[in-house]
Formats: C-alpha cells, sequence, structure tokens
C-alpha cells in the first residue's frame, strides 16, 4: 500500500528513469527478505498448535532468525562492494539496503507472534504506523529538503546524483527501525529457549517454503531485473519506471489478496482439525472468488478515473494495456492461496517449492522469449501465465492430497462473468461510464439473488 501512495509523489517529481531504478531496488529488497525469513514464520504458525510447549517454538524461531540475520549483516557489510558491482545498483544505496533487510528480518517473528495471539489491532497499528511513517518522511525529504540536496555540500557524498533515490531509502530505513522498536517487548518477554531437535523439524519444513518463496519473488519482481539487462541500455531505465507504475494501479487486488492470506493462514491451521474443515475451507474460497470478482471489474471500470488520480505525468499512462493483464494474474495468486491449504496442512510443503518453481520457470522462459519481442508487456503476459499455471497445479494436487468440495460451476460462472464485463467496459465501452456501472449493479445483483441464503445462514450460525 505504500508503494501504491506514494506513486502520485513518484510519478509527479521523479523522472521514469529515477522511478525506474527504485523499483529494480525494490525488487532485490523483495528477493532477500523471502531469502532472510526462510520459511520460518510458515513453520512458527505449523509448530505452534502441533507443539505443547509453545515457548520452545517461539524462542527457537526467535534465535534462529536473530543469528541468521546478524551474520547476514556481518558479511554484507563487508563485501558491500563487490554486491554493488555483481547488481549493478551504486554502493550508497546498497548500504541502506542491507541495514533494510536486517531490521525487516527481526520483526517476522513479533509480527506472527502476533497474528497467532490474534491481535489484529496492535498488528495493523504498527504496520500502519511504519506506512504513516515511511509516506511521511518521503513527502518530507522530497518536497522540503530538495534545496538542501541541491545546494549543500555536507551531504553530497551521500546523496548525488539522484539525491531522491536515496531520500527514498533513508525513509525506508528510518520506518523500518521504528517498527523494530516498537516489537522489542516481544523480545523482552520472550523465553530464549533453543530447541535444536525442533529447530531441525521447523528448517525441514521451512526449506520448500523457501523455495517456494523465492520463485513467488522472481513471479512478482524479478520482470523489473529482467527488463534491465533484457530491453536496450539506454531506455531500461524509463521503460522499467513506466511498467512499475502502470503496475501498481493492480494494488487493489494485491491488497485484498495479501490481507486476506494473512488472516486465513493461521485460521487454516488452527482449524486443521475440526470436522468438515473441507466443507469450510470450500465456503471461504467461494467467497474469495466473488469478492475478487467484483474487485477486478470494480477497478477495471474506474481505471481510468484511478490513473488521473495516482499516476500524475501523463508520460506514465504507456503503460495501461498492462494493468488488465496484472489484475487477473494477481486474482489467480489469490486463488492459488486458498487452493494451496492442503500442502500446508498435509505437511507436503515440498509441493509448494515443486509449483512455485514451474510458475518461476515459466516466468524466466516467458521473459527471455517475450521481452526482446513486446517489451514490458511480455513480462505482465508472463505473470498471469506463471501464476494461473500454479493455480491449475495446486488444484489438482489437491484433488488428489487433500479434497475440497469447492463449488467449481459457482467459482467458474463469478469469474467469467466479472472477466467479461471487465473485458467489454476496459476495451468496447472504455469511454462510456453508463455501461460500466451498469456492470457493477447488476453483478451486485446477482450476488445478492445467489447467495443471500447462504449470507443468511452464516449470519444465523455466528448468532
Amino acid at each position: 500500500m505504500l508503494t501504491f501512495l506514494l506513486v502520485p509523489l513518484y510519478t509527479e517529481l521523479l523522472p521514469e528513469a529515477e522511478y525506474g531504478q527504485i523499483s529494480v531496488i525494490f525488487a532485490y529488497l523483495a528477493l532477500f527478505n523471502v531469502i532472510l525469513s526462510y520459511g520460518v514464520e510458515t513453520a512458527f504458525f505449523r509448530f505452534l498448535n502441533k507443539q505443547e510447549n509453545r515457548g520452545k517454538v517461539v524462542g527457537t524461531s526467535s534465535i534462529s532468525l536473530l543469528l541468521s540475520s546478524g551474520i547476514f549483516l556481518i558479511v554484507t557489510f563487508f563485501l558491500r562492494e563487490q554486491i554493488s558491482v555483481w547488481i549493478d545498483i551504486p554502493l550508497r544505496y546498497i548500504q541502506y539496503v542491507i541495514w533494510i533487510l536486517f531490521l525487516d528480518a527481526l520483526v517476522v517473528i513479533p509480527f506472527a507472534w502476533l497474528r497467532a495471539q490474534e491481535k489484529p489491532m496492535r498488528y495493523t497499528v504498527i504496520k500502519i504506523l511504519n506506512v504513516a511513517v515511511n509516506l511521511g518522511l518521503n513527502i518530507f525529504f522530497l518536497l522540503f529538503l530538495e534545496d538542501l540536496a541541491e545546494k549543500s555540500t555536507l551531504f553530497e557524498q551521500i546523496y548525488r546524483p539522484h539525491y531522491e533515490i536515496a531520500y527514498v531509502f533513508i525513509a525506508n530505513f528510518i520506518a523500518s527501525l521504528i517498527t523494530l522498536l516498537l516489537m522489542l517487548p516481544f523480545y523482552l518477554k520472550v523465553k530464549w529457549q533453543f530447541d535444536a531437535a525442533l529447530w531441525k523439524k521447523m528448517l525441514s519444513y521451512a526449506a520448500p517454503i523457501l523455495i517456494a518463496g523465492i520463485a513467488f519473488t522472481v513471479n512478482e519482481v524479478f520482470d523489473r531485473i529482467l527488463l534491465k539487462y533484457l530491453l536496450p541500455p539506454e531506455t531500461a531505465d524509463a521503460q522499467i519506471g513506466i511498467y512499475s507504475a502502470c503496475y501498481k494501479l493492480a494494488l487493489f487486488m494485491t491488497l485484498f489478496v495479501t490481507a486476506f492470506r494473512l488472516g486465513i493462514e493461521p485460521f487454516f491451521f488452527s482449524h486443521a482439525e475440526e470436522k468438515n474443515a473441507e466443507k469450510t475451507y470450500a465456503t471461504i474460497t467461494h467467497y474469495f472468488v466473488i469478492f475478487a470478482s467484483f474487485i477486478l471489474l470494480l477497478v477495471m471500470v474506474f481505471l481510468d478515473p484511478l490513473k488521473r488520480l495516482i499516476i500524475r505525468d501523463e508520460s506514465y499512462w504507456e503503460a495501461m494495456a498492462i494493468v488488465p493483464i496484472i489484475l487477473l494474474a494477481n486474482l489467480c495468486l489469490g486463488l492459488y492461496h486458498n487452493l494451496s491449504v492442503w500442502y500446508k496442512i498435509t505437511d507436503r510443503t515440498k509441493f509448494a517449492g515443486y509449483i512455485s518453481l514451474f510458475g518461476a520457470g515459466i516466468t524466466l522462459a516467458l521473459n527471455f522469449l517475450l521481452i526482446p519481442e513486446i517489451g514490458y508487456r511480455g513480462s505482465a503476459w508472463a505473470t498471469l501465465a506463471a501464476y494461473a499455471s500454479m493455480m491449475v497445479l495446486s488444484y489438482i494436487f489437491g484433488k488428489k492430497y487433500y479434497p475440497v468440495p469447492y463449488n467449481l460451476k459457482a467459482i467458474l460462472g463469478y469469474l467469467s462473468l466479472s472477466i467479461g464485463l471487465s473485458m467489454l467496459s476496459f476495451f468496447v465501452f472504455r469511454d462510456q461510464y453508463w455501461f460500466g456501472i451498469l456492470s457493477v449493479i447488476a453483478f451486485l445483483i446477482l450476488i445478492y439473488a445467489k447467495e443471500q441464503k447462504q449470507i443468511k445462514k452464516i449470519i444465523a450460525t455466528k448468532n
């Protein structure tokens, strides 16, 4: 959400090439965030619900991440110049990236603990504060410290050239530091118990999750890195900036999918042993599809007004054609997360690695094949192909190992209707909002007509 909120600021103040450089660095941040957490978060949830001594799970997980993060900090500090050369990012930015990664790794288990303890208010307040600090500092630095960077010789080595990029990562670093300080009470209360046998079991469970996480990150952000190397050098950064800005318009779907996953993952584990768990999972997926289909249609109908509101510079609008593709890709990703319940609760996490590696293979192959031919549009199609294939594979394997009675007829019906109306609204009736608004109303009426009995039943059950 932070990156979405900053798009108006960045697209108004930054040239496309500088925004492209920032996008590439954030791609590396995303990749190494996954590596530094190495699947321990998911293992934490799994073993917390299996282990009688929950304190050992908390202590073992915390010590493991503290040690690995400390080793990372020391090694990268001494190798920072070589790393700068290897990934073609200036050293002054690398130093900020290293510290951001270190700080973010230290709050993985504290945040997981808040989720496991069902403390959404505290979790949300700290997350929103992180966003507010980061956003506020970006605005302050870019709008009010411009003269300092341009005129002062004191900060010349830090900020020049492209002082705006340095400001972005300084703001991120400060926000991450404040977040860690707010989570320190967790480290003061935790019982520092380390169980080597438990740790080995957790790592064994987490290893496929790590592979899946890396593969997922390749699917999600590695296209920016590939674009940098596969597009002509003189235009690569600008093209990445244009692509990344329009990519952000799909964030409404991404936010829904991410929030849903954060809430539902602990639920999957805590309800795994209940009677009719499979039916519960099917109901959850059914309503996920309804909400996701509605979000897809709503965003597609009002995409042009959103474009003018969020992306201020018209030069960025060149890549608007990728937005429907990325929206649909993220919907497929959300469905994949729902369908993946089978391998998590049956301890077949190796399939997470297999499926994600297959998706990453499609991502890499199609990017290498399509980018030289159609540029960033090839990256968008590669993302959709990867997530769609992962979704289908998870469903096929799930039927074999943990059958869930999904209502395929209803799911495919809602998806088909939403996609059809969205494409008509965007490609045929793009400037005729009467069609889009009528489509949204008709879709809502259909949902009410089809789902009212089940909704009333759920409400009656809760009461």
